[in-house]
């Protein structure tokens, strides 16, 4: 058969509302709105490779409206990415490869997770500053060794989502000039046409962001579609954001132009009137040899990659070092020395022992760990003086220098980090940002897609109890460490002095699987004197920082300030009850502990008593039904930090006189 755009685009509908149809749930309505964009886009401007997904050098694809699942399923099969028809057809199955939303690591290709709306743009953003960071940082006169688009599709909800706001103010103002946002401006969702309750204008809107705006564009015209990203390629000083006008279900007799064609199957009756409507000749799941070979991307990207690799050759040959250190950051192996440098640090420390906020140890730590790694780079949510996320080396990023190692984010928690998330998947940096630990409301969903793709990106969370004191309940976090500890795969950490908190950015940065969250005070903290063996123990999450003279009657276990607390009771107590202290900066960690050494530390058969300014039902887990938790049941108030620790019955005497010694 001869082909046409018409059959290429037409084939990414029929493979969108046939395995929809098959599983019987999900949404065929946009990919097959989009088809006509993805054809041109993908086929006329994608410089990827199927062969290697993780070219370090391709065009990054981001599918932000991420329930149209179908449609990069369909385009990487096409493409000739190892996702075969038998995957197609599993669509939405346990154990697939195609499930309903797009997962980072499941599926060749995918660059990341995507279905909560708006937040693709975000990571997109982060994937745009990556690029231009590295360019900035590696490439020279002779060698364009990074130079990439970033590419978004996005629809009405994700511009709806307040993230979407924020990700796009920020990228606006840093002129990223290599991403471009493709708008299906379909006029639908769930609940119907969107004209009830989404009015803005949106071309305005990105106006005043600072992009570069292609308005009123076909979504089902080639031509246009195809000038409109050439010329959003162009501009090179701003994003651009091209706003396509399509028609959701596109083909479909009954249901196109509506939100029948959302969410929901079209029906088989429905299917066979689209077939003949679109003049589709083939049964479901039948594909001509025509069509794969027009689609099939295999051998142009393999030629693509080929030419970069001979640029590399070349730039290797003549650039040694900087060859060196781009391959080492691509694969996040860290710097040597690395590990050997904290552990000189707490030697120092113990030595010194400083009584100083967390928060100001966390600072004291980049200081030695920034000028080590080069791809560190922080940032934070307008909080960067509370947070003391910079360092003495600190050099932000702006509009035309992208040099630097910190990005003021902005009073946009949410966009931060699902922005942080972004720039760990492109490759070659290693994120950290802050904000205060009751500000993790704003940005918890994003979080929770760094625990689902098991990217380790570094959360830096300071004032983190009632000890912060005056600005009262709405900025003193209760229920937050619960919160964090029972997401999957996250690592909270919550140290109690200086040597403990060093121990955890250390975790933090050898972590490759994983995002981990660091709890910091706001006030200052003694350093305990520890041996040896004490500072190795720290790494397994939990250890015995006091041992009584005689056999423990009593174990406290505790974190952060409350350690302090802890030792103080046991001190107190001192030859009325033998009383074990422990300290357990890292839950997580101290779980994946043997049962052995897990006993050693909580002991068997002993009274546990857990201490900590947070919601308490989350302790039982350690302290069980014959242990007891001094912690939070309600929300702080607004009053000096000592005074509420003194309210919460967070005091020495207090905790005596609840324990009845």
């Amino acid at each position: 058969m001869a082909t046409n755009n018409n059959d290429l685009a037409n084939i990414l509908r029929v493979l969108a509302m046939d395995a929809v149809e098959k599983a019987k749930c999900g949404h065929p309505g946009m990919p097959m709105g989009m088809a006509d964009i993805a054809e041109v886009l993908w086929r006329n401007h994608l410089n990827h490779n199927p062969n290697n997904p993780n070219w370090a050098n391709r065009d990054r694809f981001v599918l932000s409206n991420g329930h149209g699942s179908m449609l990069i399923y369909a385009l990487l099969h096409l493409s000739g990415y190892d996702l075969s028809l038998d995957e197609i057809k599993n669509f939405r199955q346990l154990g697939s490869k195609t499930p309903g939303h797009p997962e980072y690591g499941i599926t060749p290709g995918v660059e990341t997770t995507t279905g909560p709306l708006g937040q693709g743009i975000s990571n997109a953003v982060g994937m745009a500053i990556a690029e231009k960071m590295l360019a900035q940082t590696f490439n020279t006169t002779e060698h364009n060794l990074i130079d990439h688009m970033t590419y978004v599709f996005t629809g009405d909800g994700c511009l709806m989502e307040g993230i979407s706001h924020e990700a796009c103010s920020l990228a606006g103002t840093l002129g990223l000039g290599k991403l471009i946002v493709i708008y299906d401006d379909n006029g639908i969702s769930i609940d119907g046409k969107v004209d009830g309750w989404f009015t803005e204008d949106i071309p305005e809107r990105f106006k005043s962001y600072g992009w570069q705006v292609i308005p009123g564009i076909d979504g089902h015209n080639s031509k246009d579609i195809n000038k409109a990203i050439e010329s959003a390629k162009s501009e090179t000083l701003k994003p651009s954001i091209i706003c396509c006008k399509t028609v959701i279900g596109k083909g479909s007799p009954k249901k196109a132009g509506s939100a029948s064609s959302h969410g929901s199957a079209l029906g088989e009756e429905e299917i066979r009137n689209t077939r003949e409507n679109l003049g589709w000749e083939h049964e479901a799941f039948s594909i001509p040899k025509e069509i794969y070979s027009e689609w099939d991307a295999s051998k142009q990207g393999q030629l693509a990659e080929d030419a970069w690799n001979e640029v590399f050759q070349d730039y290797e040959s003549k650039n040694p070092d900087l060859a060196k250190e781009f391959l080492r950051r691509m694969t996040l192996d860290l710097p040597d020395g690395i590990e050997e440098a904290i552990y000189e640090y707490i030697k120092e420390v113990q030595k010194e022992a400083p009584n100083i906020a967390t928060r100001t140890s966390s600072q004291r730590i980049l200081n030695v760990l920034g000028p080590l790694i080069p791809e560190l780079v922080g940032g934070s949510a307008d909080l960067r003086g509370s947070n003391n996320t910079d360092w003495d080396g600190t050099h932000e990023i702006q509009r035309d220098d992208f040099s630097g190692n910190y990005i003021n984010y902005g009073v946009r928690e949410f966009a931060m980090t699902g922005i942080m998330n972004g720039l760990i998947l492109h490759g070659g940096v290693k994120p950290y940002s802050g904000t205060f630990l009751t500000f993790l409301d704003y940005a918890r969903n994003a979080v929770r897609m760094a625990a689902l793709m098991e990217i380790p990106t570094i959360l830096v969370y300071s004032h983190d109890s009632i000890g912060v004191g005056e600005d009262g309940p709405t900025h003193q976090p209760v229920e937050h460490l619960t919160s964090l500890r029972t997401t999957p795969n996250l690592e909270t950490w919550r140290p109690c002095d200086t040597s403990e908190t060093a121990i955890s950015w250390l975790s933090a940065l050898t972590n490759t699987s994983k995002p981990t969250a660091l709890i910091l005070s706001r006030q200052g903290l003694p350093t305990f004197p520890r041996n040896d063996s004490q500072i190795k123990s720290i790494s397994k999450g939990a250890y015995i920082l006091h041992e009584p003279e005689s056999e423990a009657e009593l174990v406290l276990i505790a974190t952060g300030s409350e350690v302090k607390l802890a030792m103080e009771v046991a001190e107190e107590l001192k030859g009325k009850t033998s009383i074990r202290v422990v300290s357990m900066p890292c839950s997580e960690r101290f779980d994946e502990q043997p049962d052995k050494y897990k006993i050693s530390v909580l002991g068997n058969g002993i009274k546990r008593v857990a201490i900590e300014a947070s919601q308490e039902d989350w302790w039982r887990k350690y302290v069980g039904l014959e242990g007891e938790v001094i912690g939070m049941t309600s929300f702080g108030e607004s009053a000096p930090g000592n005074d509420l620790f003194e309210h919460f019955g967070f005091t020495k005497d207090k905790i005596i006189k609840t324990l009845g010694l």
